[in-house]
């Protein structure tokens, strides 16, 4: 029987709450970033809510060094590696799925795929992976020279993850026979080795663990630049972006949706989830007020930061907070579509600098409601009946409280009005989110080309 579409949701969090200066709301969890108990009882509520899944984003580097300014006053500087994090939370739910970031650039593809595949055995099938090309250059932190450029960077993602892929699927599903009378443990026949040899890999050999519970971890992905959209088409199965406007959103979501086409792909085999970052209140004004007493909390030095940021290799100190924001510095090896969406944002609506670094204090160019649960699920129900999203990814402004307030606020009318799930529908993430799940292609490719006993 064919399911009515629903909303899917994911919980975006980071340590203390996605605002710059949310460690410094008396109702943060200051110590977040450490703070184990603190991420059990996230996951728990959104467990309670029936979300399909939490996400931390990560980088494998800090810039802390050389913004010493900026680190000073960072609430997020501190937080624990998403796998192992995910490893552990795994552990006190049963439907959550879990999303971890994990870098193609800084990483080696045969470690990456044993370690999700180990997480998506210990969580029972609820892995995924967030598969990013880092933009932020952490060269120094692995030895290297330089940064990788944006073009290799995704060329050298795409043959990561046909490798990491094949080394997942190195196993067949029904490889382990463990046949105490006769000795044997598993079926060597059952054996795919990867041999690999590439542009950018050499990979030679079996993954030591099982095919995955799932087949293969969710894959999903976040960028929106061109090789991001591209990358997506071919590889994702959920992907996370940043829409200001729902024009933007529904443009976005035509030209992916379109593009999974030309690879075989049907629509429904990748979920949109755009960011939102919700501010509630029981009415408007008290909504307002929540939103201003936020931004109040940011100190002068790291409004400055933010933009200087943003302005890399300009000079603002002949600017005020109230001067219009002039056009970004064009840097071509960054997050090429985080700054297109600034780039819109400046051309659309002309803001002045203080009301760029209030923007993006916030969602970070996601997108920012303020309002009662009503009228945010008014939001939330026309973005997704509007062909602008699948589902969203939910960015609370501060934490605890910015998820528990949307968790028994927001979602009950989702719930009422049909738009969202009541009960999880199966077990694993795949399941949950209606993904299939991936045929094993080396045993596709041995079927319709066999081949001898592996020794």
């Amino acid at each position: 029987m064919t399911r009515t579409r629903q909303i899917r949701l994911g919980a975006f969090i980071q340590a203390t709450g996605h605002h710059i200066a949310a460690w410094r709301h008396p109702d943060a969890q200051a110590d977040a970033g450490l703070n184990i108990g603190h991420y059990r009882d996230l996951a728990r509520t959104a467990e309670r809510g029936k979300f399909d899944l939490v996400f931390v984003a990560d980088s494998p580097g800090s810039g802390a060094e050389e913004d010493r300014e900026s680190a000073a006053r960072d609430g997020k500087s501190a937080k624990f590696e998403p796998v192992t994090l995910w490893a552990a939370l795994s552990q006190v739910t049963s439907h959550l799925g879990f999303v971890a970031t994990a870098s193609t650039t800084y990483e080696d593809p045969y470690s990456l795929a044993r370690k999700f595949a180990s997480l998506d055995w210990i969580s029972g099938g609820r892995a995924a992976w967030n598969v990013v090309t880092t933009g932020f250059d952490v060269s120094a932190n692995f030895g290297r020279d330089s940064h990788m450029e944006h073009g290799d960077r995704y060329a050298r993602a795409e043959e990561f993850l046909e490798v990491v892929r094949a080394l997942w699927d190195s196993h067949a599903d029904d490889v382990f026979v463990r046949d105490r009378e006769s000795g044997i443990y598993l079926d060597v026949d059952k054996l795919y080795p990867v041999d690999h040899r590439g542009a950018h890999f050499n990979v030679r050999g079996l993954l030591n663990i099982g095919r995955p519970p799932q087949g293969h971890p969710v894959i999903v992905q976040a960028g929106a630049s061109e090789s991001g959209r591209a990358l997506a088409a071919r590889t994702a199965e959920v992907i996370f972006t940043a829409n200001l406007t729902i024009e933007d959103a529904q443009t976005f979501y035509a030209d992916l949706k379109r593009r999974l086409l030309q690879f075989g792909r049907e629509a429904d085999q990748l979920l949109i989830m755009p960011g939102i970052f919700p501010v509630l209140g029981g009415t408007e004004k008290e909504a307002d007020d929540n939103y201003e007493y936020l931004q109040s909390l940011i100190h002068p030095a790291t409004a400055w930061n933010i933009l200087q940021r943003r302005y890399e290799g300009v000079d603002l100190s002949g600017y005020s907070l109230d001067d219009i924001a002039p056009p970004l510095p064009v840097h071509t090896n960054g997050n090429q579509s985080r700054l297109k969406l600034v780039t819109d944002y400046l051309e659309r609506e002309r803001p002045t600098l203080r009301q760029l670094y209030r923007t993006m204090s916030t969602g970070r160019g996601h997108r920012v409601v303020v309002g009662t649960p009503e009228q945010v699920a008014d939001g939330i129900q026309r973005w997704f009946e509007r062909g602008a999203a699948d589902g969203f990814n939910i960015m609370p402004p501060i934490l605890p409280t910015g998820l528990s307030d949307f968790v028994d606020q927001v979602v009950p009318i989702l719930q009422r009005r049909g738009l969202f799930r009541t009960e999880y529908e199966g077990a694993t993430l795949r399941e949950n989110l209606g993904l299939a799940r991936p045929a094993n292609g080396a045993v596709l490719a041995a079927v319709s080309e066999p081949r001898g006993n592996v020794a």
